[in-house]
């Protein structure tokens, strides 16, 4: 069963829950702004998908934009880092695609088809 973080407004999630539903990947959809993941969530994503944390922020949104987290992060370190972003689930990227093995942040299908295929 895989953990999928997603904000039901935004397509890329739509698009990738529909992916999930197509595959018939067993998830349970958690809303990313009313149950943000958790700091150690956070590292959990980032450890099973490869990227380092700041690769987990939703560097288009408006909160990144606005709380001038471009220059923030440059100067933080990870627990600073995974206390904004489960702090604020507009400031991640989305969706997060969380299981056993691997995780995908955001959505491209073959990445999903790797990490489906891997857990």
């Amino acid at each position: 069963m895989f953990r999928f973080y997603w904000y039901p407004n935004c397509n890329t999630c739509k698009n990738a829950k529909k992916w999930l539903e197509e595959h018939q990947v067993p998830y349970e959809a958690i809303h990313i702004v009313e149950t943000p993941p958790s700091p150690e969530v956070l590292q959990e994503a980032a450890d099973k998908s490869g990227l380092p944390l700041t690769k987990l922020f939703n560097t288009s949104g408006k909160v990144y934009r606005e709380g001038g987290y471009k220059d923030k992060i440059k100067e933080a370190d990870d627990a600073q880092l995974k206390a904004w972003l489960s702090e604020n689930g507009m400031l991640i990227k989305r969706p997060l695609l969380i299981g056993k093995n691997q995780a995908a942040v955001g959505f491209k299908p073959e990445v999903y088809t790797s990490v489906t295929a891997a857990n």
